[in-house]
């Protein structure tokens, strides 16, 4: 299993959560879970939902120290799993806040 997963966040939202010792996604309400990738996945997630940004937040996750469920699965038949959090991102296990700038081209990769 992996060690490290990732999530990929606009640096406003993440801001709001600076007093909070959790951390919600933008979607947590409506989907009731956030959206993780492993490295693998990253370039790919940022490509496909995340064109046009051009600074953003990759935080990076200590699974043991999740509180939530964690859950791999493809519940949008792309055919492989992805990791999905049931519930809020306890802070304690964001290990790294990376920011990503975009390329002269207009690309954010890692």
């Amino acid at each position: 299993m992996e060690t490290t997963l990732y999530h990929i966040v606009q640096p406003e939202w993440w801001e709001t959560f600076t007093n909070k010792d959790y951390y919600e996604s933008e979607t947590l309400s409506q989907e009731k879970f956030i959206h993780l990738s492993n490295f693998e996945q990253v370039n790919g997630t940022l490509a496909n939902f995340f064109k046009g940004s051009t600074r953003l937040f990759l935080l990076h996750l200590d699974v043991e120290k999740l509180e939530a469920e964690l859950v791999f699965e493809d519940l949008y038949n792309h055919g492989s799993q992805y990791p999905h959090l049931y519930g809020r991102l306890n802070k304690d296990a964001v290990v790294q806040v990376q920011e990503l700038l975009a390329d002269a081209d207009g690309v954010l990769k890692v």
